[in-house]
């Protein structure tokens, strides 16, 4: 019988920067960079949770799919069909990540999992 605690992670995204960092039991486990939101459709700032994972949603979302429980709108984090765009400030509001690291993140933090997304 394992008696280990599960894991606690928190994500913080930090929108200026583009990074998006993974804590586990509140020590930093590892930092990936993202693409925000351009001026127009800005990245919600506030403390959300992820509320829906998927694999594979198609479009524009690359490989995965973890949507925030932010009540203003729509917005996940999300892999991408366009790699170039990581590091700008360039998405309708969502977090987009490499599809590399958008499925390792996947892996890695269950549904309900906090998301701090500051400037």
């Amino acid at each position: 019988m394992n008696s280990e605690a599960p894991a606690n992670y928190c994500i913080i995204i930090n929108v200026g920067n583009h990074t998006l960092s993974l804590f586990k039991n509140g020590v930093l486990y590892k930092s990936y960079p993202v693409a925000v939101g351009k001026s127009s459709t800005p990245t919600p700032i506030g403390n959300f949770k992820i509320k829906n994972k998927a694999s594979h949603p198609g479009g524009p979302f690359g490989a995965r799919w973890m949507g925030l429980s932010a009540t203003s709108g729509s917005y996940g984090i999300h892999g991408t069909n366009n790699p170039g765009s990581i590091g700008k400030n360039i998405s309708n509001g969502c977090i987009r990540m490499y599809n590399k690291d958008v499925i390792e993140l996947s892996n890695l933090v269950p549904t309900g999992t906090t998301v701090k997304i500051v400037v």
